[in-house]
């Protein structure tokens, strides 16, 4: 396999010189993630599982093991930053009890309406409404 084919599965950064069989300490440059490590390998199911019956469960897919069966899967990974974004939002939307909101529905009535909020400024909205402030 060729070292220009793998990406962090974390960052989505390509790795460069990568020794083969790569190292248990292999990390990314870019976000300094462990690389051997279970979502990088060929057997990993995607839900925290090995396809590997002889390999030993693993309790984190994304901290470097010592698997011996351990072969980078060599799939591109690209980290969608909106994706994260927005289940951002839907957690501080669960924690209020609340549903979540659109991007067009994040605006506050007193600001302006090219001004949207964060969903920090959104979260301490609530609050101060719901205490009272």
């Amino acid at each position: 396999m060729s070292t220009s084919q793998l990406t962090c599965w974390k960052c989505g950064h390509n790795l460069t010189d990568v020794i083969f069989p790569m190292s248990r300490r292999e990390e990314c440059a870019n976000c300094s993630a462990d690389q051997h490590v279970c979502k990088m390998c060929k057997d990993y199911d995607g839900r925290g599982g090995c396809n590997e019956p002889r390999a030993e469960q693993v309790s984190d897919p994304e901290k470097a093991n010592f698997c011996d069966y351990f072969s980078a899967s060599g799939e591109t990974f690209k980290v969608n930053h909106e994706d994260k974004a927005q289940r951002a939002k839907a957690q501080l939307a669960a924690l209020f009890g609340d549903e979540p909101e659109d991007d067009a529905n994040t605006k506050s009535t007193t600001e302006s309406a090219e001004q949207p909020l964060t969903p920090a400024q959104i979260a301490e909205q609530k609050l101060r409404d719901l205490l009272g402030d």
